[in-house]
């Protein structure tokens, strides 16, 4: 369907690809994955629009090839208001009024009056294009496909509310129905995942599995890796590694490929050590007495030496280093007072701080309280929320799309709700989510400038760099506080097993919304759960059981975290060069994933 050969781009600040060559073949659900900033929307654009770049090498698409594409934000038009049925059915009418404009075209006088009948022929071949599009569509049966995909989702109680009325992660949903319902050879989704809650991330995976044509989706998401692909495209270092099969295997290939090459390493260095030892040798000869033989000795053990040097592999796919994530250093909370300092110095550092002072805060008064808070727009959304926050805790926010969490949070920035109050003694930062529902992208960029004011172009940075960036900002502060939205969507799988080594570390207090089970199952203390238009608390392993019962398959996660387990003793075997014990781990790590 797609084939790309020695493919070169960059520009001039950075290179992007180099020389790699790929195929996507028809009906494969292809995952293209690699570490943020490495080039992989842009690479999905070429595919879709070649003809909009300037590169080296080869994109060959076939000639019959339609493509659709869903965008990872979810930007929505104000002005309008259709039921969800309809929205959904806009493909299949627009198509259908196309038709009835060109048969209405081919009966008027002009056209009947050309007596070359090239317009005529041009026309027809409108037609059949316009008929062949209609037949992929399957566009006879569009009010059935309609209803069939929305069930598939789990989405059928949806089809007559009003498009205003749904939560972002459901219009984000709709928007992805909306290209697979018009059958295109080939769908490229942009991270379709980002922001959507637990229900609606199963209802992704149900549509993606069940979809007959091409994919090629660009994704960070560990549970969507795991369930709904059979190829790899892996981007890092301006190269890319193809390979047929899951994502598990992928993981498992790469890791027997590293024993390969720490085994051939060590090899290499033994030969290393025992070829300098011999060029001393040799050299102390040659030093003692004139003999043109031992020099000649020296020059080709030299010439050896530096071609086992040369040649030691550099292997861009096995070895991809985590990003530093730091977070502020501040003192644990139970040992007493915790130093502040002033918002003017908070904000020299690039941390978005409020209401920091001098004074020293005691760790048994509450960082923040909210007590009767309500919220309310078209509809009630919280009311009665009541929670505290001691010095030291970590709670994480988690509910369905459109319950109010951000709008909780944002007010909780604010601070200027009666019902909110933050110690005056605590310096608090907060990272944004930049990409939100009902934000114009005029106002995410407005809204990044005000943030940081330190000459960093953010245009040019993809949205892992941009939340990345946002990060290491808070490192320069001394926030005892964390207020994080959604502080893991975008980030590559390495960045995030960085980001939550650095909060599970961090000793301060933090309250974050998140839809990324692996960061709450990992990091938070306990859950505020959002349902019922207000909060109740919820200890962490009663959490993990509910998402297990109630959205995922409990087998599955319980799996994935002996797999997280054992590639960990794997990295640890690697560090002390145990390499029977890494084959050993990694024979456990295959037979878990075929299971």
């Amino acid at each position: 369907m797609i084939q790309v050969e020695k493919l070169s781009y960059g520009f001039p600040e950075k290179e992007l690809y180099e020389d790699i060559s790929f195929t996507i073949e028809a009906g494969r659900h292809a995952a293209l994955i690699g570490s943020n900033g490495c080039g992989k929307s842009t690479l999905a654009d070429m595919l879709i629009d070649p003809d909009k770049y300037l590169f080296d090498g080869k994109i060959i698409r076939d000639e019959a090839i339609r493509t659709g594409f869903a965008s990872q934000f979810s930007i929505r038009d104000k002005n309008r208001d259709c039921t969800v049925f309809e929205f959904l059915s806009e493909g299949f009418l627009k198509n259908q009024q196309d038709i009835a404009a060109v048969c209405e075209e081919m009966g008027s006088e002009e056209v009947m009056a050309d007596e070359t009948g090239e317009a005529m022929a041009k026309l027809m071949e409108d037609y059949q294009n316009l008929l062949d599009i209609s037949e992929a569509m399957d566009a006879d049966n569009f009010e059935s496909n309609i209803h069939k995909q929305l069930h598939t989702a789990g989405m059928t109680a949806l089809a007559d509310i009003r498009l205003s009325q749904i939560s972002g992660g459901e219009y984000k949903l709709l928007q992805i129905m909306k290209e697979m319902l018009t059958a295109p050879n080939l769908l490229v989704l942009d991270e379709p995942d980002v922001f959507l809650d637990f229900a609606n991330l199963g209802s992704l995976a149900k549509m993606i599995n069940s979809h007959k044509g091409t994919l090629l989706v660009i994704t960070h998401n560990r549970y969507l890796l795991n369930h709904c692909f059979d190829k790899i495209l892996h981007l890092e270092g301006c190269d890319l590694q193809e390979f047929d099969g899951s994502y598990t295997q992928y993981r498992c290939a790469q890791l027997r490929e590293k024993l390969r090459l720490q085994a051939q390493y060590i090899e290499e260095q033994d030969e290393i050590a025992r070829t300098e030892e011999m060029v001393d040798i040799l050299r102390t000869r040659a030093s003692k007495m004139v003999n043109p033989v031992i020099g000649r000795s020296v020059n080709a053990k030299q010439s050896q030496l530096d071609r086992l040097l040369a040649r030691q592999i550099k292997a861009p796919f096995i070895e991809i280093s985590e990003p530093e994530i730091r977070l502020p250093q501040v003192q644990k909370a139970e040992l007493g007072d915790a130093e502040a300092c002033t918002q003017p110095e908070a904000a020299a550092n690039g941390a978005i701080a409020v209401g920091a002072s001098d004074d020293r805060t005691v760790a048994s008064r509450p960082v923040l309280t909210v007590s009767d808070y309500q919220v309310s727009f078209d509809k009630e959304l919280l009311q009665n929320v009541e929670f505290q926050l001691i010095p030291g805790e970590k709670v994480a926010i988690v509910g369905a799309n459109g319950t109010g969490k951000t709008t909780l949070i944002k007010d909780i920035l604010a601070n200027n709700d009666p019902s909110i109050h933050i110690d005056e003694n605590i310096e608090y930062a907060c990272i944004s989510q930049l990409q939100g529902d009902t934000m114009e992208k005029e106002e995410i960029s407005e809204e990044i400038s005000k943030l940081y004011a330190d000459g960093v172009d953010l245009d040019k940075m993809s949205s892992g760099e941009q939340n990345l960036y946002q990060i290491k900002q808070l490192a320069d502060s001394h926030a005892e506080l964390l207020i994080l939205d959604e502080p893991t969507s975008h980030l590559d799988i390495f960045a995030q097993t960085a980001f939550e080594r650095a909060l599970a570390e961090y000793e301060g207090t933090v309250l974050m919304v998140s839809h990324d089970f692996y960061l709450v199952a990992n990091c938070a203390d306990y859950v505020l759960i959002v349902e019922d238009n207000t909060v109740r608390r919820m200890r962490t392993r009663k959490f993990r059981k509910m998402v297990y019962d109630k959205y995922f398959d409990q087998k599955y996660l319980e799996t994935d975290q002996k797999k997280q387990e054992i590639e960990e003793n794997i990295a640890a075997a690697f560090k002390e060069d145990d390499l029977a014990a890494v084959d050993k781990l990694c024979t456990q790590l295959e037979e878990l994933s075929s299971n």
